[in-house]
């Protein structure tokens, strides 16, 4: 049983991952586990695809080639059942500290202020367009104007927006208080630990 949740969100190339990746860099692997929603979604996309899961797991075009019609696919399961790929993704968590790296919609916050209501905090990433469009980003119609990219634009009260424009400082100072807290919440006793 996690004893802090950081659930981050942004948009399409706008860090989340980097941050996450950050993140269990500092407080490592006994401590932090990152949970990546969109891994099931991918992994079950696949299989019924018959598609390659690595390359959809990775960050290159093949990703991008099948992005719309997963997307299309992952909003029907939802649609059937709201915290689906949430609990496929935790399952298997079992450090105090996890950190989802890509909450998109307002179903995916709210399975987590329901599930787990103390422990959850919700972290925005976000950068200029032209931030984006340096780490490879360009707007695609049915894909930047979807529920996947736009669920989260407003009606969120975020406890933390970090701003990642690219200058690790920076990046290093808005995260001091997220890192502080993981820390602490690692190093209590969680729920079902002696």
């Amino acid at each position: 049983m996690a004893t802090k949740l950081l659930v981050f969100s942004g948009k399409r190339k706008s860090g989340k991952d980097h941050v996450t990746d950050l993140l269990q860099a500092r407080l490592g692997t006994k401590v932090s586990c990152i949970v990546r929603l969109s891994g099931p979604l991918k992994q079950q996309f696949a299989q019924n695809h018959g598609l390659d899961l690595n390359l959809l797991l990775g960050t290159g075009p093949y990703k991008e080639q099948f992005r719309s019609q997963m997307i299309q696919w992952g909003e029907a399961q939802r649609r059937s059942d709201p915290g689906f790929f949430c609990r496929l993704a935790t399952r298997d968590a079992t450090q105090p500290v996890w950190l989802v790296s890509d909450a998109r919609r307002i179903s995916d916050l709210a399975w987590f202020q329901t599930q787990y209501p103390a422990q959850s905090r919700f972290i925005r990433v976000q950068c200029s367009d032209q931030t984006r469009t340096s780490r490879g980003w360009s707007f695609t119609a049915g894909v930047d104007d979807a529920e996947s990219e736009c669920g989260l634009d407003s009606g969120v009260e975020w406890d933390w927006i970090i701003s990642n424009e690219g200058d690790p400082q920076d990046l290093e100072d808005q995260l001091r208080p997220v890192i502080d807290l993981a820390l602490k919440a690692g190093s209590e006793p969680g729920p079902n630990q002696d």
